[in-house]
């Protein structure tokens, strides 16, 4: 038997993206709950907000720069939006980032980055070591060149989550704090889940946005078993001193040692480091090591920081996916979507993610920019760890 149908979405996952989509479908006129025994948490509670479409461009990802770009666009009014709606700050910054190399290898990958760059069309400047310091006056001496890119922001997305909750109680989506168990198939349709409460919900439509843990939950058949992952990352907050001159003024980011390595400043004078990639399962420590490495590399780059008092340490799960882009939309199961596998882009895309998810969950079809990331492009599932 299919349980009573309570709502028209259905939405497994109440992070930023699972947040999002209820939103959108409640300002589209569709009845939503959520279920999630924590709304407004998960890896957003460890993100440091980059909306770094622009300097997070790696060889081989120009599918996904169109959507992160589409969605970088969509940020300042979303973001307006949002704020105006809810009355809170999101910690919204155009500040842009400044991406910077230390030794001659770190500068020739840079180099490489800045003609990849030229070749999409996308507004980066290539920089000196002295100019970078004249941008950034706590930047180490060594530092051999950089790029600046403007267009690269940032949002604190602990903020974004909180704004992203009022705005689903406002719309009237319904909020189930508990873990959603399992997923009830009926014939050959998603029609609900069965909670950890002992409840059942049912839905037109489900969609599971659960992150890192979205293939886990019991009952999706193997077939459609999003093909996601943990991957942990590592992230330090310290406090900036206040005085007239900022600390840092903008995001700085390099790799060091091979190493990706990021400082974003916040306005609120705090400031965050990270992060470390690591497949580790579905460990969430904070190690001693992790958080030497992260402080030694950011030390390379700003030696002034080791002075700054340290407020919190925190490890995260990014959910993963075969090609690192998000699965959008729906799966060869009738009634079950996707909004997962977002990694390391899902502060950014979040504006295009709660647009896309709209759009099919009240006609059916994705808009264009979305189509590239059906979940139906993987064939047979990928069976992750978790899955087993």
């Amino acid at each position: 038997m299919s349980p009573t149908r309570t709502a028209d979405v259905l939405v497994v996952g109440g992070g930023i993206i699972g947040l999002v989509t209820a939103w959108r479908a409640a300002q589209a006129g569709l009845a939503t709950t959520v279920v999630d025994p924590d709304p407004g948490g998960g890896a957003a509670r460890v993100a440091a907000g980059m909306l770094a479409a622009v300097t997070e461009l790696h060889h081989g990802e120009q599918t996904l720069l169109g959507l992160n770009l589409a969605s970088a666009r969509r940020y300042p009014d979303f973001a307006a939006e949002l704020s105006d709606l809810t009355g809170q700050d999101l910690g919204y910054r155009r500040c842009g980032t400044l991406a910077v190399a230390l030794d001659a290898d770190d500068r020739a990958h840079l180099r490489e980055l800045h003609a990849l760059h030229e070749r999409s069309g996308l507004d980066s400047q290539w920089l000196t070591g002295r100019e970078c310091r004249r941008l950034e006056p706590m930047l180490a001496p060594g530092v051999r060149g950089g790029l600046r890119v403007d267009g690269d922001h940032q949002i604190d997305p602990r903020r974004l989550a909180s704004a992203l909750l009022t705005a689903c109680e406002r719309a009237g989506v319904v909020l189930h704090r508990a873990w959603a168990e399992r997923l009830v198939v009926t014939g050959d349709r998603a029609t609900g889940v069965v909670t950890a409460d002992g409840g059942e919900l049912g839905a037109g439509q489900v969609v599971l946005a659960g992150g890192s843990w979205s293939g886990r939950l019991a009952g999706v058949p193997a077939e459609v078993l999003p093909p996601v992952r943990p991957v942990k990352g590592q992230v330090l907050r310290l406090t900036m001193p206040d005085r007239p001159e900022p600390f840092l003024s903008r995001t700085v980011r390099a790799v060091v040692r091979g190493s990706h390595v990021y400082l974003v400043p916040r306005e609120s004078g705090e400031l965050v480091i990270g992060a470390t990639s690591e497949e580790m399962g579905w460990d969430t420590t904070v190690t001693a090591g992790g958080v030497y490495e992260l402080l030694r590399d950011a030390h390379d780059l700003v030696p002034g920081l080791t002075e700054l008092p340290l407020t919190e340490t925190l490890a995260g799960l990014r959910p993963g996916s075969p090609d690192n882009a998000p699965l959008l939309g729906p799966t060869r199961l009738d009634g079950l979507l996707l909004a997962t596998g977002h990694h390391r882009n899902g502060v950014l895309l979040t504006p295009v993610t709660g647009d896309a998810m709209a759009r099919v969950l009240t006609t059916g079809e994705l808009p264009d920019e979305a189509l590239p990331f059906t979940p139906r492009r993987f064939g047979a599932p990928v069976l992750a760890e978790q899955s087993v």
